[in-house]
């Protein structure tokens, strides 16, 4: 019996899981896939939002402001990349409808410090390549950047330090309240019984709340679609660049990544699959016609790829972070759209202080809040390289050209807890493929790592996951 089974390994529930290892207990993490971050959390924007655009008084207002306060510290204690970067909010005329000062005023009433409208002079004195049909902006210096699927991953592998279980591969297919617990029923025929459900299954929330409540949801998935730059970019900006927001979103922004990248996007249309994440030429035009309004420059040969991602979108249009009123035990969070990202952390913090209550948990002592991140050649001084070479040889064999990564960091990614077991995972965890060449060069000796470390024919190594295999059988079989 656990005492609380998490349904979700995306960056809520990996949040919720590290959180949860606060306490002394028996905790599992069920996921759908066969990593985590395989949802919405490896294909957003990457923006840990200031708080200025949620409606006052909303939940998504609440846990965004504390949420983005609560960055800086845990990015330095589980070693993930982040950047407080400040942010933009560009009018193209003379703003007559007064939204820029409507935003001005609801960051005032979030709670949001540093925000300003700046004229789109004082906008191009920052930011230089900035169109000069910009008149003015709201300018919000505490918005910041962060690689979701890296800090995923390492809320993954400190909860899993801290005593938390996850398991893979594992789609729930149907849950039954008896007497005081639950038993969850999973695709592959395992059966689970815990105390409590904690809710956090993303764009199929709805789905999981609606086997045990008779109070529906409904999810809707928004789709989005982005273009990725070659970091030779990099100059185009350093602050994220928003347009005026719609009832669709925020609209499209050009923005740095973490990694020096440049990443336009995201489109928002409603669709009916939520698992249609393929692109379209349609999708694509407008991303990047909408684009060139904020920097007229960009380049469109310095594209390396292209990629989409679907947002929960709950049909009343805020966060769900409670405890069902009419199932003892389900603890839901659903609808967690944009801001989820920025309001993660705040988010599981908030979740788990509920969950903890209703089980009379205690505080675990052991508790270790730190996590050291995979060492990568990269960002290593010549000394240091010399050194790690020393300590092992692998820190010398580069796999990865274009992102300059060694296979001592594939092996290791390998290795650790959550490991990649397929291409994609090796890419999130060391950017080995995320550079210009996009995996052309170096996908046959990462397969071939991947086979040899995991102890499987290379036949089966695939892209991520599922059906995904690059080889279909030896030559003139």
């Amino acid at each position: 019996m656990f005492d609380a089974i998490i349904i979700g390994a995306g960056v809520v529930g990996t949040a919720i899981a590290r959180e949860i290892s606060k306490y002394k207990g028996n905790f599992l993490v069920l996921e759908r896939n066969n990593d985590v971050s395989c949802g919405t959390t490896k294909a957003n924007s990457g923006i840990v939002h200031a708080g200025f655009d949620a409606k006052v008084g909303s939940k998504k207002a609440y846990f965004n402001v504390l949420g983005a306060k609560m960055y800086p510290d845990l990015a330095k204690e589980l070693n993930f990349p982040y950047k407080q970067n400040g942010a933009f909010v560009l009018a193209f005329d003379e703003d007559k409808d007064g939204v820029l000062d409507d935003l001005l005023n609801r960051a005032k009433l979030n709670g949001v410090e540093g925000c300003e409208i700046l004229s789109g002079d004082e906008i191009r004195k920052m930011e230089p390549n900035v169109s000069k049909e910009v008149t003015k902006g709201l300018y919000a210096k505490t918005s910041g950047i962060v690689s979701p699927y890296e800090m995923c991953i390492a809320l993954a592998e400190n909860a899993y330090s801290n005593g938390v279980e996850f398991e893979f591969e594992k789609e729930v297919k149907d849950i039954n309240k008896v007497d005081d617990h639950f038993v969850v029923f999973t695709k592959d025929g395992k059966e689970y019984e815990t105390k409590v459900v904690i809710n956090s299954a993303g764009l199929h929330a709805d789905e999981i709340n609606n086997m045990l409540s008779s109070i529906k949801y409904h999810i809707t998935p928004r789709k989005g679609e982005y273009v990725l730059l070659d970091k030779e970019f990099a100059f185009y900006t350093k602050t994220t660049l928003f347009q005026l927001p719609t009832k669709m979103g925020k609209g499209i922004l050009v923005a740095p990544t973490t990694h020096s990248n440049i990443l336009v996007g995201p489109t928002a249309y409603d669709v009916k699959d939520k698992d249609q994440t393929w692109t379209t030429f349609e999708g694509l035009e407008e991303v990047w016609n909408k684009g060139t309004l904020s920097v007229p420059g960009l380049y469109k040969g310095g594209i390396i790829t292209q990629f989409s991602g679907n947002r929960a979108h709950e049909d009343k249009g805020d966060f769900v972070v409670e405890f069902a009123s009419d199932v003892e035990g389900l603890y839901n969070l659903v609808g967690i759209e944009s801001p989820g990202l920025a309001s993660s952390p705040a988010i599981a913090k908030y979740a788990v202080d509920e969950v903890s209550k209703y089980l009379h948990l205690e505080k675990n002592p052991k508790f270790n809040p730190n996590r050291e991140a995979i060492k990568r050649i990269a960002n290593m001084s010549s000394d240091e390289l010399k050194e790690a070479i020393k300590e092992n040889p692998l820190y010398g064999h580069v796999i990865c050209r274009c992102e300059v990564v060694s296979e001592a960091e594939i092996i290791e990614s390998i290795h650790r807890f959550p490991g990649a077991r397929d291409l994609d995972g090796v890419k999130r965890r060391t950017r080995a493929g995320m550079g210009r060449c996009q995996m052309g060069f170096c996908t046959p000796r990462i397969m071939e790592i991947l086979a040899r470390e995991l102890g499987v024919d290379i036949k089966s190594i695939t892209k991520k996951g599922n059906n995904s295999k690059l080889i279909v059988s030896d030559i003139k079989e």
